[in-house]
């Protein structure tokens, strides 16, 4: 078998117990008497075969096992190109998603300011107590009014600088906070003998604070939670026609403050004066 060694052959094998012979082919590389195995590189690779179950072997015409040769795959190119596609697509999500919170971020702040401000003019808002009317010496007309105000139930701050009056009778006139002309507490002629009446006009009311335990309405104008006060009207000033409210007559008004509900407010006065005085 020493000749045989290199050269291609074919291995006829037989095992004890068996019926059948097996083939193997391949390039006998060695052979061990002493171990007693010959040493084949087949197609399945390098093995030994023992040389009790040799039952013949035939040199082939090939030399030697022809070696394997090298696929080219290019599919390593196409792969390249799903992973570049496959990075874009992440970093155009990554974009939109950013684009996305941003957009989400925006409107929960603008959703947050809106909800804020619908809370703050729905609860926000002026309280009319009452209206008092003062007539002339004749009791003709009513000459002043007096409205006493609060702030509603849960309500903000009222800035009274930025408060205005409406008044609707023959013609539409619009009244704010003349800042000359307020009292820190009701005189002692009353509540209309208290302010100079002569500095209100046909454009501004005057304000006397009533309940103000932290001075904020005497000094900065603002009407408080627990505050009230009284914002007098010159009649005769707004009224050019008639200068006064007549017996019988309906004077709608309101008041509007910057933020919140308006208090609204009808003058209807009785078909007669009994007292300067005159609840309407």
């Amino acid at each position: 078998m020493e000749k045989l060694i290199g050269k291609y052959c074919k291995f006829v094998t037989k095992e004890p117990g068996d019926e059948r012979v097996s083939v193997v082919t391949g390039i006998l590389e060695d052979v061990d008497y002493k171990d007693g195995f010959v040493v084949v590189d087949s197609d399945q690779g390098l093995g030994c075969l023992s040389i009790n179950t040799l039952v013949a072997i035939k040199p082939g015409n090939r030399r030697r096992l022809a070696k394997k040769k090298i696929k080219h795959n290019d599919e390593a190119d196409v792969g390249i190109g799903t992973l570049i596609v496959f990075i874009a697509m992440v970093l155009v999500a990554a974009v939109a998603a950013s684009v996305i919170m941003q957009t989400a971020e925006s409107l929960q702040q603008r959703a947050y300011a809106v909800g804020k401000q619908t809370i703050r003019d729905v609860s926000s808002g002026l309280r009319i107590i009452g209206v008092t009317g003062y007539t002339d010496r004749n009791k003709t007309k009513l000459e002043y009014l007096a409205i006493a105000i609060s702030t509603r139930a849960g309500s903000y701050d009222i800035d009274l600088n930025k408060t205005l009056m409406y008044l609707q009778l023959n013609n539409f006139t619009v009244l704010s906070l003349n800042p000359h002309c307020k009292a820190e507490t009701v005189g002692v002629g009353g509540i209309f003998h208290t302010l100079n009446l002569s500095m209100l006009n046909s454009t501004n009311y005057g304000v006397i604070s009533i309940h103000d335990a932290d001075r904020s309405i005497y000094n900065n104008n603002g009407l408080g939670v627990s505050d009230q006060a009284m914002i007098i009207v010159n009649l005769t000033a707004v009224l050019t026609e008639t200068q006064g409210l007549k017996p019988g007559e309906i004077l709608e008004s309101k008041i509007v403050p910057e933020v919140g509900v308006s208090g609204i407010f009808v003058v209807n006065t009785p078909s007669a004066f009994k007292y300067r005085v005159v609840e309407v």
